[in-house]
């Protein structure tokens, strides 16, 4: 980032006008912190996709970073790298930064594990499975066959099971023992050999390069049917009707500063923009959200309260317990009973309802929970958008009152 601002850097001649230009409006840089390389490099994906800022050029198309998936909902599991994972019935890992890395370590595995990698439907108790003639993989031993009846369904779980064991590990034994072999096979002057299970050791090293299934969510790779979702929500909330309409709330500031907050509209399971809307938080100092939520309810729902306005069917507040209640405080406050209001917390993902004691846990797969999650995180992006907007706009106006202000500026 630094070479951008370097005094003798000509940006015109090295990067272009369009770039030499973006540089002129840049008066501060703000940042985010990150554990790793490969955690940088997703979390600046899913921001260019967000934000789609009018300079990169790479990351703004629905591709996805790859996974690792392992289809344990299956008789005999199969283990694919895929960008288009199963919404049901498998394991994943990943995303992983490259999918090159990923598609060597699967094949250096299935020398260790000997999976399948096809994609037959292989059934336990189908008896034709003795007359089947297995592929190559079998041949050079690096398959074991389920597809030809050579091995039992308990046998290959077992297979499958230490697999996922090593996946969850840090590898170091395996590597240690593989790093053997290849040094006896230098020793021996096997190089060829030698060499091949370098490659070998170099492919499952890059599995450590890739993020977290839940936390480097991608929103793109996981669709949600909206009728299967509003279907499982109106069930898990005990609704008497499928809910049509949802709105999300989401605060975003920066310590205290260009405070704001966000509503989404959802119509029948699909994001509706005419009904978004934002707030530029006005009663509310410092940093306290409860507050801001607080303020936002009122201000979003006082006509609904007055009977001027319909309220949706739910309406998802991006937090936990204390977000929740701040929201009923609100309601109270108006003296009107709410329609059905619930917070969807991060990391737990955990749903707490109004007038329950304990936060619903479903499963990750849950079509009620995706959707849920789909509507918050549009909510967080929206803040996040609208927060940028007026600390850019605050950063200009301190320019021109200091006589600062950027050239080519209209």
């Amino acid at each position: 980032m630094s070479s951008y601002f370097q005094p003798g850097a000509d940006l015109l001649n090295t990067r272009g006008p369009e770039i030499a230009r973006m540089v002129t409006l840049v008066a501060n840089i703000d940042h985010l912190e990150c554990e790793t390389e490969v955690d940088a490099l997703l979390k600046e994906a899913r921001l260019i996709k967000d934000i789609q800022p009018p300079h990169n050029a790479a990351l703004k198309d629905d591709k996805t970073f790859p996974y690792l998936e392992i289809t344990t909902g299956d008789d005999f599991p199969g283990v694919f790298v895929t960008r288009t994972p199963r919404h049901k019935g498998s394991k994943l890992y990943g995303p992983f930064a490259s999918a090159g890395g990923v598609r060597d370590a699967v094949n250096a595995l299935q020398k260790v594990f000997k999976f399948r990698t096809c994609e037959l439907e292989i059934l336990d108790g189908d008896e034709s499975r003795r007359f089947f003639r297995p592929c190559l993989l079998h041949a050079i031993n690096q398959c074991t066959a389920p597809c030809a009846d050579l091995i039992s369904k308990e046998a290959y779980r077992k297979d499958i099971d230490r697999l996922k064991g090593f996946l969850k590990s840090k590898r170091s034994t395996l590597i240690r023992s593989m790093q053997k072999e290849m040094e006896q096979a230098a020793a021996d002057l096997r190089y060829e050999e030698a060499a091949t299970i370098r490659d070998r050791i170099k492919a499952i090293e890059s599995l450590s390069l890739s993020g977290d299934v839940e936390e480097d969510r991608q929103v793109e790779v996981f669709y949600v049917d909206p009728t299967k979702g509003l279907d499982k929500l109106a069930d898990v909330l005990d609704l008497e009707d499928r809910p049509r309409s949802i709105e999300g709330i989401d605060i975003a500031n920066l310590q205290g500063t260009e405070s704001v907050g966000s509503l989404v509209c959802f119509i029948d399971g699909r994001a509706f923009k005419p009904g978004y809307k934002r707030f530029q938080i006005k009663t509310v100092t410092g940093q306290d959200d409860y507050a801001m939520i607080r303020e936002v309810i009122r201000r979003r729902y006082r006509h609904a309260a007055t009977g001027d306005e319909l309220y949706p069917d739910i309406i998802l507040i991006d937090g936990g317990l204390g977000q929740l209640h701040s929201a009923l405080e609100a309601f109270n406050e108006m003296d009107v009973r709410p329609p059905m209001v619930i917070s969807l917390a991060k990391k737990e993902e955990l749903v707490y309802v109004q007038a329950r004691t304990a936060p619903l846990k479903m499963a990750r797969n849950n079509a009620a929970l995706r959707l849920l999650q789909q509507v918050r995180d549009e909510a967080h992006r929206f803040a996040q958008h609208y927060h940028h907007i007026l600390r850019r706009k605050r950063t200009l106006e301190e320019d021109v009152r200091e006589g600062r202000r950027p050239p080519n500026m209209s």
